[in-house]
């Protein structure tokens, strides 16, 4: 993610026709669909820029709609506003541990008696092929397999994904 400093933001003011929304929950996680999505301080392009995601699939969550824009927050809790084309209903997820130094074990199967197939590093992305609430199944660059739902950022707690 590029950072170019970040705006006060703040709920959208009202306009004329009401609010025109997906009809889908609030809040979900999506995921960033290009190379480069501006994020802004507003639900419009004429708010500026607060900065630009440059990371394909990185997982954001949708926290409100406004006619085609969505508000968005990050793994770090920044929020902003995004155009909905630039967002992907395709499901991935961010390692995402207590420190970066340490590493997440992905195991052959939903148990932790189960072998260790890799160690993942904070940050690390994949895409979720499913969870059962407790594991998830995380498939990336040279890995697949499953991972504990918690050390994820992408998917709630006790949330199944099929």
């Amino acid at each position: 993610m590029l950072s170019f400093g970040l705006l006060a933001l703040g709920a959208p003011p009202a306009r004329a026709g009401g609010d025109v929304t997906s009809g889908l929950p609030v809040p979900r996680f999506v995921s960033i669909k290009t190379d480069r999505v501006n994020v802004r301080g507003g639900p419009d392009k004429d708010h500026d820029v607060a900065w630009i995601y440059t990371c394909v699939g990185w997982p954001v969550e949708i926290t409100a709609e406004f006619e085609n824009w969505r508000r968005i927050r990050d793994s770090d809790g920044t929020e902003g506003w995004v155009y909905h084309s630039l967002l992907s209903g395709k499901r991935t997820a961010a390692v995402h541990l207590k420190s970066k130094t340490d590493l997440a074990p992905l195991h052959a199967k939903p148990d932790a008696q189960s072998p260790v197939t890799a160690q993942l590093q904070s940050g690390v992305l994949g895409s979720v092929k499913s969870c059962n609430g407790t594991w998830c199944r995380l498939a990336g660059e040279g890995f697949d397999g499953w991972i504990e739902q918690n050390r994820l950022w992408g998917v709630y707690p006790d949330e199944i994904v099929e």
